[in-house]
């Protein structure tokens, strides 16, 4: 499990890119369904040249937007109602840790606590 805590001020994309390059390159195509937040141009050329293929629709201000897999990026929801499920856990969305490293602690047990749970 790999992710990374920024602080509230900051922007995701910069970390993003440092957790896309800790994952290591040659990913040969493999979709990576992000955010508009992320679909500057920085990120996704980092993202190409890791093997990813960017699957994130352009802002619609951009002057020369691109296709991307429509049907693909719907799947995204899907990591929209886990963060919505995490939410459950109000240690989590009023972040009462003050220590980074008991917070993700406490995020890994709701990851584990919520996989259990789909089981059922």
């Amino acid at each position: 499990m790999l992710f990374c805590l920024s602080g509230g001020q900051a922007h995701d994309a910069p970390v993003g890119r440092k957790l896309l390059t800790q994952m290591g390159e040659r990913h040969n195509g493999l979709p990576l369904l992000m955010d508009r937040a992320y679909e500057g141009d920085v990120t996704r050329s980092h993202a190409r040249s890791l093997g990813f293929e960017s699957v994130v629709p352009p802002k619609r201000n951009r002057v020369n937007p691109w296709e991307y897999d429509r049907e693909l990026y719907k799947r995204r929801n899907e990591v929209e109602r886990l963060f919505g499920r995490l939410k459950r856990f109000r240690r989590v969305f009023t972040r009462y840790d003050k220590l980074d490293v008991m917070f993700k602690g406490f995020i890994a047990f709701a990851l584990i606590y919520d996989a259990l749970q789909s089981l059922h």
